[in-house]
Formats: structure tokens, sequence, C-alpha cells
């Protein structure tokens, strides 16, 4: 049974977020039916990130297998054309082996946040980012964002509801600039929390008022607690622009060492000592 991954775009807006639910549109149930209006297969495609409703994504990236041995760019044609009028679009598909997984071979995520900074109000931009009227300083907001980089607690920027085990992850980067009326917000990690980068985003947008300081960032951080986060930043502004895996050899070899410890696993107490 053939694997594919695919890179997917998509505009959040129509959405109540990535994953499958019951209570409205989701980009995972749109993909799952363009698979089966082309191939009459019932599918179930895993995802690299979990995005909340409104958010958008430029690097998706996403797995799944069909009966079929498809050639790659029939399977992302027929996806194309069977996902329309959903705004989603698959960028490109290509046959991967069996030990890759969207989500857990993913070491590496990026994610994009816009600010249109101005006074008046967002028309064709309106949804795409979040619009802030006051002037922001990005240069503070920059060097405020840099407490944030390295390994932390992040509670105080993690959503109560959050069901990752350890609050603790490793930033890699942030940064923070203006390109005219924009601020944007780029950040790099393995992993984040639920709401992580809007909590952020929300906090470092204080600072860049002139209502918080670096120094207040770094108590919010180390206060580990909910109740120091900033206001959360709104979820239109924010996209998962790119994800990095590990090499075909490298997940080759995760395979391989997780088939073994199957095996391992289910040998009699008898034999492992014998």
């Amino acid at each position: 049974m053939p694997r594919y991954k695919i890179t997917v775009e998509y505009d959040g807006r129509p959405f109540v977020g990535w994953q499958r639910q019951d209570n409205g549109p989701t980009v995972q149930g749109v993909i799952e039916r363009a698979i089966k209006s082309f191939c009459g297969e019932t599918v179930t495609i895993g995802g690299a990130g979990r995005t909340d409703s409104g958010v958008h994504a430029t690097g998706q990236v996403a797995h799944l297998d069909l009966e079929k041995d498809w050639p790659a760019e029939t399977v992302m044609n027929a996806l194309n054309f069977h996902a329309q009028p959903d705004p989603v679009a698959i960028l490109a598909c290509e046959k991967t082996g069996v030990g890759f997984d969207a989500r857990f071979s993913a070491i590496r995520r990026y994610y994009r946040y816009r600010i249109v900074n101005r006074p008046y109000p967002l028309t064709y931009d309106k949804g795409l980012a979040w619009h802030v009227k006051p002037e922001l300083d990005a240069d503070a907001m920059h060097e405020a964002a840099q407490v944030l980089v390295g390994h932390h607690d992040f509670t105080t920027f993690r959503h109560t509801r959050c069901q990752a085990k350890s609050p603790w992850k490793t930033m890699e980067r942030m940064a923070v600039y203006r390109r005219e009326e924009n601020v944007f917000l780029e950040c790099s990690s393995r992993s984040f929390l639920h709401n992580q980068v809007r909590s952020m985003v929300g906090t470092l947008k204080l600072v860049g008022e002139g209502r918080w300081t670096k120094e207040d960032v770094t108590q919010a951080l180390e206060a580990r607690d909910r109740k120091a986060c900033g206001p959360v930043a709104v979820a239109e502004g924010l996209y998962l622009t790119q994800v990095d895996y590990r090499s075909p050899a490298e997940d080759a070899a995760s395979l391989a060492e997780y088939q073994a410890s199957l095996t391992a696993s289910a040998t009699p107490a008898s034999e492992e000592k014998a």
C-alpha cells in the first residue's frame, strides 16, 4: 500500500480547524472527501499540525495511504479538482516510505504571525491578519521575544485545555520585524503547545505598544501561570508555513527500531532469559 506525502495550503476562515470534527467543516474533512471522490476509498489522513479554527497554512503537510499505486502527480491533480470550491490546495505530492508520518516524523515546524499595523480598517486583508491600530515598536518586540528563545516551561503561554504531556518546549528562533504597515513574528520549534504562538504574540504586542517591557515578558515566562499571559492574539493572523522532516534513511532506521521493539515486547520471558 503506497504512502503519499502532500503539502497543503488553505485559507482557514471557513473551517473550524484542521482536524475532522462534528461541529463544522474542516480541512482534513475536505481532503478526505476529495480522496473518496477520486478513487472511492475511505481514508483517514494524518497532518503535521492541528491548526485551530481560522488559522491558515501555506505549508501544512499530511500523509495518506491508498490501495492503488497511483502516480503522485495524478493524486495531486485529482485532489485539487475534487477539493473545489473549498479554499484548499495541494501544492506538492510525492510517494514516501511507510515509516513516514506527517506528525511524528517532523523535526521542526515554522509559524508566521501577521499584524497589519495601521489606524484605518482592513478591506481585502480582513480575516487574513490581526488589525492593530496603535503604532507598534517592532524592534522592542523583537528584543523581548528573545526571552522566549531556548528550552523553557511555557505554562504561561499554554491553553488551559492543552493536551500536551509537558509544558517544556524548545523555541529555536523568534524574530519580529516590520515591512511597511505589516509586523511579522516568525518562530520555529520541533513542536508547540496549544495556543502557544498566539499567546506569545499577544504578550509581545503589549511590548510593542509600550505597555510592557522585556523584563515583564521575563516575569510572565517565569511565573508559569496562565494568568500572567497577555491577551491571546486572534487566530486569523497565524500561518503554518513549513515543516521539516528527517531524511528517508533516518525514517527507515526509525521504523526498523520501532518494529524491533514490537518484536522484543512480544518475546516470551523464558526465551529472553535463554
